[in-house]
């Protein structure tokens, strides 16, 4: 159930970060994306909270990423990890490149 759940909500073309509300790392990233002139539904911020298979959910993320922490930040079908990597992408211009390439802002 937690793969179909996660698998369901990447897509190539859209970027999907899964959080958790509390978290200071998720709220950085879902602040310094909400800045970026997205199209409208290719970003989406998914609340693991809010499922009744939180555990399951990050055990697959583990399984799919190599790790179990949120936030985890797909571009296309591809993870570029967590807060720090989305940072260490702003700051060397890769971010927009990767998000243009797929197609994702206006």
């Amino acid at each position: 159930m937690a793969q179909a759940f996660v698998n369901g909500k990447i897509q190539p073309g859209k970027v999907v970060v899964f959080i958790k509300p509390t978290c200071p790392y998720c709220r950085k990233t879902q602040e310094i994306l909400s800045q970026l002139p997205f199209k409208e539904g290719l970003l989406e911020f998914v609340d693991i909270t809010a499922t009744s298979n939180t555990n399951e959910i990050q055990d697959y993320l583990q399984q799919l990423t190599g790790a179990r922490t949120v936030p985890r930040v797909f571009i296309g079908k591809d993870c570029i990890g967590g807060c720090s990597d989305l940072v260490a992408l702003q700051q060397n211009g890769e971010l927009m490149v990767r998000l243009k390439q797929i197609g994702a802002l206006q």
